[in-house]
């Protein structure tokens, strides 16, 4: 099992295995793919709120009784990596009521083949916030190296954003954790690396394709 510091990896129980097994196949239906990718989203969102500071709180209970527990210690919202990473926004709403999420449209630059911002609509406090960065896949990372280069361009500390998504090439990982060691990534799983390509494999294809139905 490869190793990072700066990755948390889900447990690898036979269910989530189950899961991936699913949405790798490619004889799934885009309905399935959608009810079981959506299932590995509330278990990387429920993992991700784990990093999120907290402090003692004490409460009285029906009985009367005093408890002492906890509660969030910052503001979080959620930011997605267009267009894939949209796909992962309900998920964070059904564990964070009433959450703000941002976006950001990432594209390749034709001319330098480099990560271009297109769009980038935040909330305005952001950088008082804790940041669930949302993207399915993680290849070379230059996507998500960029939106992180975004959040903090916007305010936003570096050890304040936490990266979610479902499947990580090791490039990716690297990528990220030389430029942003501080940054957290949460996945469900590291593949074996890419290809000649640059595509994940073995992969699951084009998240966004097969999650809204589109071909490209």
């Amino acid at each position: 099992m490869i190793t990072f510091d700066n990755v948390k990896l889900l447990e690898q129980t036979n269910e989530l295995k189950a899961l991936l097994t699913i949405v790798r196949d490619r004889e799934t239906e885009r309905s399935d793919f959608i009810f079981y990718s959506d299932r590995i989203i509330r278990l990387l969102v429920e993992e991700g709120l784990n990093y999120l500071p907290c402090i003692s709180k004490q409460i009285e209970t029906p009985t009367g009784a005093v408890y002492s527990g906890l509660k969030f210690g910052g503001k979080i919202c959620g930011v997605s990596i267009m267009r894939a990473g949209e796909a992962m926004e309900q998920g964070l709403r059904e564990c964070c009521r009433s959450v703000r999420i941002g976006k950001i449209l990432i594209q390749r630059d034709e001319e330098t083949a480099l990560p271009k911002l297109y769009y980038a609509k935040l909330p305005q406090d952001i950088s008082d916030r804790y940041v669930l960065l949302l993207d399915p896949m993680l290849a070379t990372g230059g996507t998500c190296k960029k939106a992180i280069q975004v959040l903090i361009e916007h305010g936003v500390p570096e050890e304040n954003v936490i990266f979610l998504n479902l499947i990580a090439a090791p490039e990716g990982i690297k990528a990220i954790h030389s430029s942003y060691p501080k940054v957290q990534i949460v996945t469900a799983e590291i593949d074996q690396g890419l290809d000649e390509k640059k595509y994940i494999s073995p992969g699951l294809g084009d998240f966004g394709c097969r999650y809204f139905g589109t071909d490209k």
